[in-house]
């Protein structure tokens, strides 16, 4: 479906993925993420429509976006869901549609998602214990992130991939659990490293579980071996892959702190009031809402993602002098 020229930076990296953020709001309140209460939602009024969703989403595709995944805030809360789905599968039968979820509301949503056009789902998960995972989601609902998953799975989505945060003295002890777990039921796990994307800029890497760690602590219990490039993810994939020696399962690793991979991002994100990121610790943002709501034309709306790509840094600065965290937390910006 490509019609415009693609999106390209400065440092020849071509913008194939879209993260559309559809709300900022969240039925958890995970401790790595926002406070517990007190905090400052979007006004309706400000969150784009599904329409100016899907119209971005189309004039992205058209300048070569292959692939959109819907993130939040928790993405299910917003109403109505499925409809932006199927707005955005219409455009292209071939899009590659996914799904960031914490599965609270999976169990009853699966089937409809997956008839609307979701390809894959991801799944936020921490841990395995009922305590634990009250304590860090400050809410008692593991036992519905697990009947999620079971739909998921049900549903025929593949592969159903779960995503975990580890923290050091919170839950960096559940590495091999979560991994024996996950291969287990047929997940494909991801360890994701904890970034400085909190609301409350509490963020410590005293308490980070860098990937070195992470994957030496798996390959004593577990033994693995590296999946070759050509068999592997997409070099522009955040998470670098293992396969279990056995042949049962894989496992993955996103080291967004301690093994960077800018070089190789090819990732834009849509807030879900209309702010163009072109990274998860930009410090600005590219305002399309307003220029829809203005009646701006789609070769004025390209034109602005356009020189939203042109100042995309060559990477972040996290762990390096002068770093600072963005206002925005990881919910109201989309991962």
């Amino acid at each position: 479906m490509l019609s415009r020229a693609p999106f390209v930076d400065t440092h020849g990296r071509v913008v194939r993925d879209l993260r559309i953020s559809v709300t900022d709001r969240c039925n958890l309140r995970c401790v790595y993420c926002m406070p517990a209460e007190g905090m400052p939602w979007l006004p309706r009024e400000q969150l784009l429509t599904y329409e100016e969703l899907a119209r971005f989403a189309r004039i992205c595709v058209e300048c070569g976006v292959r692939g959109i995944r819907l993130t939040g805030g928790e993405p299910t809360v917003r109403q109505d869901l499925p409809v932006l789905v199927r707005m955005l599968r219409a455009i292209s039968p071939a899009l590659d549609l996914s799904l960031t979820t914490n599965a609270l509301e999976l169990a009853g949503m699966a089937d409809e998602l997956r008839g609307a056009g979701i390809d894959r789902v991801n799944v936020s998960l921490d841990t395995l214990s009922r305590e634990r995972f009250h304590a860090i989601s400050r809410r008692d609902r593991l036992a519905d992130v697990l009947a999620g998953l079971a739909a998921a799975k049900r549903a025929g989505f593949s592969p159903v991939k779960v995503n975990a945060v580890l923290m050091r003295g919170t839950n960096d002890d559940e590495a091999v659990p979560l991994a024996r777990w996950a291969r287990g039921e047929g997940y494909e796990l991801r360890f994701v490293e904890w970034m400085p994307l909190d609301f409350q800029h509490q963020w410590d890497r005293n308490r980070l579980v860098p990937a070195d760690d992470i994957l030496a602590a798996l390959e004593r219990a577990l033994p693995l071996l590296p999946v070759p490039p050509e068999d592997g993810d997409d070099p522009s994939s955040p998470a670098r892959t293992w396969r279990y020696r056995d042949g049962v399962g894989r496992v993955g690793i996103i080291a967004s702190v301690t093994k960077p991979f800018c070089g190789q991002c090819d990732r834009i994100r849509l807030t879900a009031d209309g702010q163009i990121r072109t990274c998860l610790f930009a410090h600005r943002e590219h305002d399309v809402r307003h220029a829809m709501r203005s009646g701006a034309g789609d070769d004025a709306i390209e034109a602005i993602v356009r020189a939203a790509v042109l100042r995309k840094a060559p990477g972040h600065l996290v762990g390096q002098a002068g770093f600072v965290q963005p206002a925005r937390g990881m919910s109201a910006i989309g991962g």
